[in-house]
């Protein structure tokens, strides 16, 4: 098969299409022809050196998210079959015309989205539903302020939010804000010349909001938690910024009874994993096929053109999810 692989760690010129051998199917496994396979910053980080070769997952082969065609089904899985469209997070492996999965990882694909769309589903989707919704309990009527919206989980915690009732206060750069706001977002920042909790402040007449997703670290730690309501719950997504002089205002956490709580996929074990999968279909995939919540797809490349995928991620310009076609 046709995969994408790479011999070194470095920018995005490193990574060569190559002929490589097809995946072995596990008991467990699906093995998948794959359409589509969506790009993650974590794709950027094994591509980088972050995670080392060992680590990375089940696979030596890049790619972490996908959708496509069922063609073999291993002797232990339940309820799939050769012909069935799938999409699923993979321990690697992802940008290739082949990829195995392992069936509790997967999801079928709803009938009125095509497989490039189904791509850019499962890594954020799974991610925004854990954070919001399973992790911060977001209920209806609450405030949720959601940074990084214009980004792939940002964007899909957006919807998440606006669908489950909340209202939405977001930041983004100032041109996608109304881009932001097409897909829910009520009050948008731009948080390249405004103050983000002064205008928390003013939108809920100093009471703060309710949760907070943030992917940035600790240059917004300090004023995320002052942002907060009494009972806010903070979930921490990720370091984008990094987590170097953090400031927490330790009286404001103990006497608003707040919440801070951490979340990264990637580290959780399988079983944590086919947990957070599970529950995400069962609260949402009715919401994907009635058209209530779409994924939001920025661009996509073919395999060929994975180079120029990660650099469009390294922009930081992208508007959702990059998406790598096979077909």
């Amino acid at each position: 098969m046709k995969a994408i692989q790479f011999d070194a760690f470095g920018d995005a010129d490193v990574l060569q299409i190559r002929e490589v051998p097809d995946p072995v199917l596990r008991p467990t496994d699906l093995l998948v022809k794959v359409a589509a396979a969506g790009i993650n910053r974590a794709d950027l980080s094994f591509r980088n050196g972050f995670y080392g070769w060992a680590d990375f997952g089940d696979s030596p082969l890049i790619g972490l998210e996908m959708a496509g065609e069922v063609v073999a089904v291993g002797s232990d899985v339940p309820g799939y079959k050769v012909g069935d469209r799938v999409m699923g997070i993979t321990g690697g492996g992802a940008y290739a015309q082949l990829a195995r999965i392992d069936y509790r990882m997967a999801l079928p694909v709803p009938g009125n989205l095509d497989l490039v769309e189904a791509a850019g589903i499962m890594e954020v989707f799974v991610t925004a539903h854990e954070a919001l919704i399973h992790l911060a309990q977001l209920q209806p009527g609450e405030w949720a302020l959601i940074h990084a919206a214009s980004g792939g989980v940002g964007s899909a915690a957006v919807q998440l939010a606006k669908a489950r009732g909340a209202r939405v206060i977001f930041t983004a750069p100032g041109d996608r804000i109304d881009k932001v706001k097409a897909i829910g977002g009520d009050v948008g920042v731009d948080y390249k010349t405004q103050d983000f909790a002064r205008i928390v402040a003013e939108t809920t007449e100093g009471r703060g909001v309710d949760v907070i997703v943030d992917f940035i670290g600790a240059p917004n730690l300090e004023r995320n938690v002052r942002s907060l309501n009494y009972g806010g719950r903070l979930v921490q997504v990720g370091i984008m910024g990094g987590a170097a002089d953090a400031k927490l205002p330790l009286d404001v956490l103990l006497y608003r009874h707040l919440r801070i709580i951490g979340t990264v996929m990637k580290s959780r074990d399988q079983a944590v994993k086919h947990a957070m999968v599970q529950r995400f279909g069962e609260a949402w995939l009715g919401h994907f096929a009635d058209g209530a919540v779409r994924p939001v797809i920025d661009s996509s490349f073919s395999l060929e053109q994975a180079p120029e995928a990660h650099r469009r991620m390294e922009t930081g310009a992208s508007f959702g999810k990059i998406i790598l076609r096979m077909l």
